[in-house]
């Protein structure tokens, strides 16, 4: 039986799987951790990511022995984590700045001077954009940086001693173009500021290409029971953005996906470059190079998580004793019997600053319209459609390039309710949303496959045909009248942003 390893770092726990020559789960385990603020950015400590990866594996390994006996060695490993951030060594390997993650917003007009530089989108989170306020601001540690990765380039690197990324990864970093950081820009870029960021990138890589070896400094930082063998190949580390194209089998033009947790996420796979660049647009790579459009949401399920929380504390003042997966689930099906306005409800889920919003700050505000119907059902059902409203501040753009999206495949926590997301995400797409059996895999599952595909002959295409070939799956269209209930809670969501914006502002201010 062939073995693959796929550790993801997604952004509230550690997951390992491993899987077999047909993609089965044989094994899995986690760690649960959360961001932190740090200086007022968000961010992750590095020995949680040693803990976490060594707590997850312990389990893995300790349920694979229950069924098949001890695990010594596995054909290929891969590691994915979460996008863009910045993450800085010197040349021994010392880290010199707190992680810096996805989440933070705090580089809007840096962002916005290098994508005027550059004549293409770069978005605050990427590492280029907090590079660059480094340098700009003349932060004492900026001089001696060496190395610059991602949460996923790290830890490959630690694991094999190559300093490469998934060329996915790698463009949540900075442009590509061809399979390479884009030239040109790196040019304007040493140009403008005097750096040459080229130096201090590491190597991209496509799906299929050797990333390395597992060494046995590498195999305690995963096992320090000292049982995993060494010498395991590793295919290159990549993000959750690419994790989640292969999770969905949605690699090919016309082809999108749609990752709701934490975050949302809308990548469509590109026939042809937009004509102009946007703010709202990211455009990234696929595990194998070809352009994609990125609508990303900092914010999805993290307010509705709050409010179950909430609920489960209620009830259980009341004396129940029910599970908190029942209790979203009940949540969830409640939001069923809402009415055509949602109660007049709109509600803004931005825990962090939502870009697609202009929001810099983050803070969580609900509205409600005197005379709107109050109760739960329309609660639950704006907070559902809140989870993914920002992604529809993007996608109007992308029907005004005229690109085509020939199927959308959706995965995610936000699906692990039959229907009810996947019916509030097609209405908000306006197209039909499909979820699989193996939806809830996520990222771990996704890299496990790309580990896999390096020992494979063939396209990447080929590679995942054969793997989703009889896999279980649910396709369904939102009726008109759901399509229209979204759209009424959209009209009032927009009328609402700049009150929520100000507010946010407001409220956050230090003075």
């Amino acid at each position: 039986m062939e073995k693959y390893l796929g550790i993801e770092f997604g952004s509230t726990r550690i997951k390992a799987v491993l899987t077999d020559e047909n993609a089965k789960v044989l094994a899995s385990g986690a760690y649960e951790w959360e961001n932190v603020l740090i200086d007022g950015l968000w961010s992750y400590s590095l020995d949680d990511v040693w803990k976490g990866l060594k707590v997850s594996y312990a389990e893995l390994a300790e349920q694979y022995r229950e069924k098949y006996g001890e695990l010594r060695s596995v054909d290929a490993i891969g590691v994915s984590g979460m996008m863009h951030g910045y993450l800085a060594f010197d040349k021994d390997g010392n880290q010199l700045s707190p992680f810096i993650t996805w989440r933070n917003t705090n580089t809007a007009e840096e962002a916005e001077y290098l994508s005027a530089l550059f004549g293409f989108n770069v978005p605050m989170r990427w590492s280029v954009a907090q590079y660059y306020r480094h340098l700009k601001n003349g932060s004492a540690h900026v001089g001696r940086v060496a190395f610059l990765t991602t949460l996923s380039g790290y830890v490959h690197y630690k694991l094999t001693g190559r300093k490469v990324l998934g060329i996915g990864d790698a463009s949540g970093m900075f442009p590509v173009k061809d399979g390479r950081f884009d030239e040109d820009m790196l040019a304007k870029f040493k140009s403008a500021t005097g750096a040459d960021m080229g130096k201090i990138l590491p190597e991209p890589l496509r799906a299929g290409e050797n990333a390395g070896y597992l060494t046995e400094e590498g195999a305690r930082l995963i096992d320090e029971s000292g049982k995993l063998q060494a010498g395991a190949p590793m295919c290159p580390p990549e993000g959750d953005m690419a994790t989640g194209m292969i999770c969905t089998n949605a690699v090919s033009p016309r082809e999108a996906n749609i990752s709701s947790g934490t975050s949302v996420n809308l990548t469509v796979v590109l026939e042809k470059p937009l004509e102009k660049y946007y703010k709202q647009i990211d455009i990234i790579a696929t595990p194998e190079g070809l352009p994609a459009a990125l609508v990303h949401a900092n914010n999805c399920t993290s307010e509705i998580d709050a409010w179950v929380n909430l609920f489960a504390e209620a009830a259980s003042l009341c004396g129940a004793k029910t599970k908190k997966s029942d209790i979203y689930e009940f949540l969830f099906k409640k939001s069923l019997e809402s009415d055509e306005r949602c109660g007049e409800i709109a509600a803004f889920n931005f825990l962090a600053g939502e870009p697609l919003a202009n929001t810099e700050k983050g803070l969580p505000v609900l509205m409600r319209v005197p005379g709107g119907k109050f109760g739960l059902a329309n609660f639950m059902q704006a907070q559902i459609y809140s989870a993914v409203a920002a992604i529809a501040l993007g996608t109007d753009i992308l029907a005004g390039e005229g690109v085509k999206i020939d199927g959308v495949t959706a995965h995610g926590g936000f699906y692990k309710t039959d229907f009810v997301g996947q019916n509030a995400t097609s209405a908000l797409l306006g197209a039909p949303v499909t979820v699989r059996e193996n939806a809830g895999e996520g990222g771990a599952w996704g890299v496990a496959l790309l580990a896999q595909y390096c020992l494979r002959k063939g396209t990447l295409r080929e590679f995942l045909d054969g793997i989703f070939k009889g896999v279980e799956s649910v396709t369904l269209s939102a009726t008109a009248a759901e399509t229209e209930k979204f759209g009424n809670f959209m009209k009032l969501y927009r009328k609402g942003l700049g009150a929520a914006r100000l507010a946010s502002e407001d409220v956050c201010s230090k003075n």
